[in-house]
């Protein structure tokens, strides 16, 4: 049954693969946080959504997840928890839309996956490569006998036990996968590049122009030269409204009532954590008692010289078993230590630092001058210069920049001479001569000499935590802001005059998770899309580190945002657009030399040459990302200068020096093979746009989750 856990741990990889060629490019931004449906309507508004004119009802959609879970714990042999549920969720919706928007598609155009056909993908002579992963000799290759052993395997098994019904739904897996295939390949295959269109790329790659050029940036003109008028960003506005689409958002201010532990709170904890150390400290049962009472993850841990717990190794010399240390405080957390026993082991470590001086080549004259230039700065060094500089200044490895440091290291993991050099040593400080390895001359430090002790520690943490009444604190003040409160205005007067913080969070999308630095924050997002409107104060969230209201203070409908939402973003856009009008007035029909030109805009002109620019290139040095700006000056005569041209960045004008273009070729073909193969790879994702868009997606699982 060896072959059966392979297959789960596989195949369960190349399912999800296969549900994410399928179905994965049609997520549509949605996510589903919390365990359970709840409906705020009530009556008859049972739909969370509408795929391609299918209304998608709560039931139908708790069905497609309840599969996913089914599936999940098939797989993994348990329930899924509260951070899978949501991929689960997820899933669940990338189904629905796969048999909703996609699926009939491929009925339209008569794309089917036999039976017959299916077998050659599983056992014929077309296996799936998805199959063929998971049935791999020792060398890594496919193997069909391990194919066939598990299918006899299968075959001998009821029919509802649990392998079979992970093949079978594997299986069932299989078909949309390649329905998928087929269905992008027809769409794809449609994909023609013209002999003309082959013959201008292999232009753009190889056609070489030498340009000197002059290079203003916008913000070379300064603010006030220019007079950005309404009517200005109106007109951008209009003919750039297609950049504003957006789905329906909203967007809220909060503040934070943050749950912290008190100096009670730690009090506490120390006084519970003195009464556990004097328990500790006569319990023969060490380890076992540690267990019962840490919060942390290592109760009981043996430790080496190299590894041992600050608390500890500074003490080290002193440590017996028995001994107890604590309780200290570290961080949000009260430790206690106790010494269970201390025993020698089989392996040593050593702490050193070193400095390796590299020879050129290994012939006598490079070896003895990289030995004689090791021995001046070890005669320097022990006249009083500083290893860690002279490790800094000499050192050839990459512990230069620390000074030579190689921190603590185990027996057998240094090259042997170096590693004999410094276990030897009964005393730390710096060897008398340089060390030959196959690296090179060391000259060496030793700053901890060879141990091989072991310290066996148990150990109690305790974490600092917010007690009852600490926690109830926060709320009460959470709760006396939020009392009677409402309007934007009146929500940020009270927070200023309580001393508070007012966070915004703006555009939330229907499905957020998160806000801000807030972690977790479903709830707050269902509220403002369930309850709240423009100036409704929230009642108080517990987001276990912090207490939060929150007040709606906008909404954009899905559709194109309006002029007055995108004024303020839009303006620095078109107050570079009239500089660059302004730069353009300035350069225009001037013939003098570019750097005479370049003097009336100051420093922050430039004018650079570029000797090999392509038009496939997508930036210039000093003008940066500017594709149609390099593309203009391709149109340019050879010899002559260019008018103008405003880019993304500033405005450039050149003397186009010489061009030359690519010699004629016959043969087209290798650039025609590079377009096709461009076009037939974004084919996938152009298919699944279209589709997306033809489904009219509308996810309201924010009424029920």
């Amino acid at each position: 049954m060896a072959l059966i856990g392979t297959l789960r741990t596989k195949m369960t990889k190349w399912v999800v693969g296969a549900i994410a060629l399928s179905m994965g490019a049609f997520i549509v931004g949605s996510d589903l946080f919390g365990s359970g449906p709840r409906s705020v309507f009530g009556g008859s508004d049972r739909e969370v959504g509408e795929i391609a004119g299918h209304a998608i009802s709560l039931e139908e959609y708790q069905a497609a997840v309840q599969e996913r879970e089914n599936n999940y714990i098939l797989n993994f042999g348990r329930q899924p928890g509260e951070r899978e549920r949501p991929t689960l969720q997820n899933q669940a919706w990338d189904l629905l839309m796969a048999r909703n928007a996609i699926q009939p598609q491929y009925e339209k155009v008569g794309i089917k996956v036999s039976e017959d056909e299916l077998w050659d993908m599983v056992q014929g002579k077309n296996i799936d490569e998805g199959v063929k992963s998971a049935f791999l000799d020792s060398a890594g290759r496919f193997d069909r006998n391990k194919l066939i052993s598990y299918l006899k395997q299968l075959d001998a098994m009821p029919a509802g036990s649990e392998p079979r019904i992970r093949w079978d739904m594997f299986k069932n897996d299989l078909r949309p996968a390649r329905e998928r295939i087929k269905f992008e390949n027809l769409i794809i295959k449609t994909a023609y590049v013209t002999e003309a269109e082959a013959e201008q790329d292999y232009h753009t790659q190889n056609d070489v122009a030498e340009v000197k050029y002059l290079y203003v940036p916008f913000y070379a003109v300064g603010d006030s030269l220019v007079k950005v008028a309404d009517s200005d960003l109106k007109e951008y506005y209009n003919k750039n409204k297609a950049k504003y689409k957006v789905e329906n958002t909203r967007s809220l201010s909060y503040v934070t009532f943050p749950v912290v532990a008190s100096s009670e709170d730690s009090t506490a904890v120390r006084e519970e954590m003195a009464k556990l150390s004097a328990e500790f400290k006569t319990t023969t049962e060490d380890s076992v008692f540690a267990s019962s009472n840490t919060d942390g993850t290592s109760a009981y841990t043996k430790y080496t010289i190299a590894s041992l717990p600050s608390q500890l190794s500074n003490q080290r010399e002193s440590l017996a078993a028995g001994q107890l240390i604590g309780p200290m405080l570290d961080g949000a957390n009260y430790k206690v230590f106790k010494i269970t026993k201390i025993t020698k082991d089989t392996v040593a470590n050593a702490k050193a630092s070193h400095i390796l001086i590299k020879w050129d080549d290994t012939t006598p004259e490079k070896k003895k001058i990289a030995k004689d230039k090791a021995q001046k700065i070890l005669k320097e060094i022990k006249g009083g210069a500083s290893f860690a500089d002279k490790a800094r200044e000499f050192g050839s490895d990459g512990t230069a920049s620390r000074g030579g440091d190689l921190g603590w290291f185990t027996s057998g993991q240094m090259v042997k001479p170096f590693e004999k050099a410094v276990f030897d040593a009964k005393k730390t400080g710096l060897l008398a001569d340089v060390v030959e390895t196959d690296f090179g001359y060391h000259i060496i430090e030793v700053t901890g000499v060879k141990d091989n002790t072991s310290y066996w520690v148990s150990s109690i943490e305790r974490s600092i935590t917010p007690s009852d009444e600490t926690m109830n604190v926060a709320l009460r003040k959470a709760d006396s802001f939020a009392a009677d409160l409402s309007g934007i205005e009146n929500f940020k007067e009270k927070a200023k005059k309580e001393g508070l913080s007012v966070f915004e969070a703006n555009d939330l999308g229907t499905n957020e998770r998160r806000i801000n630095n807030l972690g977790e924050a479903r709830q707050i997002v269902t509220w403002l899309f369930r309850e709240a409107k423009v100036g409704k104060v929230s009642t108080v969230f517990d987001l276990t580190d912090n207490y939060v209201v929150a007040v709606m203070t906008g909404e954009t409908e899905k559709g194109i945002k309006s002029f007055e939402k995108v004024k303020e973003q839009i303006t620095p856009l078109v107050r570079n657009q009239l500089k660059g009008k302004y730069i353009v007035s300035k350069l225009t029909g001037k013939t003098e030399a570019l750097d005479e030109l370049a003097k009336q805009f100051g420093n922050d002109a430039s004018v650079n040459s570029l000797n090999d620019l392509k038009m496939n290139t997508n930036s210039m040095p000093g003008a940066g990302f500017d594709p149609v700006v390099i593309g203009s000056l391709f149109s340019v005569e050879n010899g002559k200068r260019s008018k103008p041209i405003m880019g993304e960045n500033g405005v450039v004008m050149a003397d186009v020096q010489n061009k030359t273009s690519a010699p004629a070729i016959g043969d087209f073909s290798m650039f025609k093979n590079q377009l096709l193969q461009t076009l037939n790879g974004r084919g996938g994702y152009y298919i699944t746009e279209a589709l997306k868009d033809a489904a009219k997606v509308e996810d309201k699982r924010y009424k029920f989750f």
